[in-house]
């Protein structure tokens, strides 16, 4: 165990709030969790009760189906409520639907942690919404200057470019549902499937006032005698695609490379980039931060004579 605070400590379990008896994002079933999100390395199924938004509660549901067996508590975003005396609330992260920053205040200081995040305009999930802090909880995935993301309005452009055939390779929760929605917007006159992995998730982003746009089923027949057509489909169908010459294959990733074999890349990330990280570090105006899933060395070093404390945490 690694004492972040006298408040939070950083265990092998996750972070874990002494005063509160809870852990945030935990890597294995605990008692008492709150839950930024569902991408599988924040949301692990069976804690004794989790406390997260509605809509994070109906993709885990989704997701693990009837292996999940814990209590939920949903999760307002700006209604706080106390747990030990902990007053939390969770705010709009901007990551994908349901995504949360959890704010706890204690003993009048107050704890940003902010999950998943990204301030880039994204009108398949809530924008993201600026607190101020004493202590800065921060994902560093792309806390490097060499990533700033380009516009995704920009990179979704380039498709019109063709009336090829394309396959999108996409993460099945957030990242599918993002590019449907900005090829829907952007690229009106390409045929927009999805594949059937993927139409459950659409779904539920719908049910909760998410419009992905004008988007059907997957049909290899139509796909295949069509030309400018669109398919979005999760990475593990996405691979059987890898030596079909007939469509181009993009793999949507913020990373500088793809980690599926693809033709080229849709540089679209749900992160936040180093410009981001910046900014929500003067907005939020906190004087210590701590950074986790990633690398925080490169804001280490650019706050070096700032007067800011900053921790890496992994």
């Amino acid at each position: 165990m690694r004492s972040v605070t006298n408040f939070i400590q950083y265990t092998a379990t996750g972070l874990y709030c002494s005063v509160g008896e809870f852990y945030l994002d935990p890597r294995k079933p605990v008692h008492k969790a709150l839950i930024s999100h569902a991408h599988g390395d924040h949301a692990v199924p069976n804690s004794g009760v989790i406390f997260t938004t509605p809509a994070t509660r109906s993709l885990m549901n989704r997701r693990f189906q009837k292996s999940l067996r814990s209590q939920f508590v949903d999760v307002q975003f700006n209604e706080s409520f106390e747990i030990n005396g902990v007053v939390i609330t969770f705010l709009p992260a901007g990551h994908m639907l349901g995504s949360a920053q959890i704010l706890m205040e204690f003993a009048q200081e107050k704890y940003l942690y902010t999950g998943d995040f990204k301030l880039q305009s994204d009108e398949s999930c809530e924008p993201f919404q600026f607190a101020k802090c004493d202590h800065l909880i921060t994902e560093t995935t792309f806390a490097d200057p060499a990533y700033i993301h380009p516009n995704p309005i920009d990179e979704i452009k380039r498709l019109a470019e063709t009336e090829e055939n394309i396959l999108i390779g996409a993460y099945a929760i957030g990242k599918a549902q993002r590019v449907t929605r900005l090829l829907s917007n952007h690229c009106p006159e390409k045929v927009l499937y999805v594949h059937p992995d993927l139409h459950s998730y659409h779904q539920i982003y719908e049910q909760y006032g998410m419009s992905l746009g004008n988007w059907q089923p997957y049909s290899k027949q139509e796909f295949t005698q069509q030309k400018n057509c669109v398919c979005v489909l999760p990475p593990n169908q996405f691979s059987r695609f890898s030596r079909n010459k007939a469509v181009i294959r993009y793999f949507a990733t913020g990373w500088k490379r793809s980690f599926f074999r693809c033709d080229r890349i849709l540089s679209i990330s749900d992160h936040a980039d180093w410009n981001d990280v910046l900014t929500l570090v003067k907005e939020t105006g906190a004087q210590k931060i701590y950074t986790l899933h990633g690398d925080g060395t490169h804001l280490k070093s650019h706050l070096n004579s700032s007067g800011i404390e900053v921790t890496l945490l992994n």
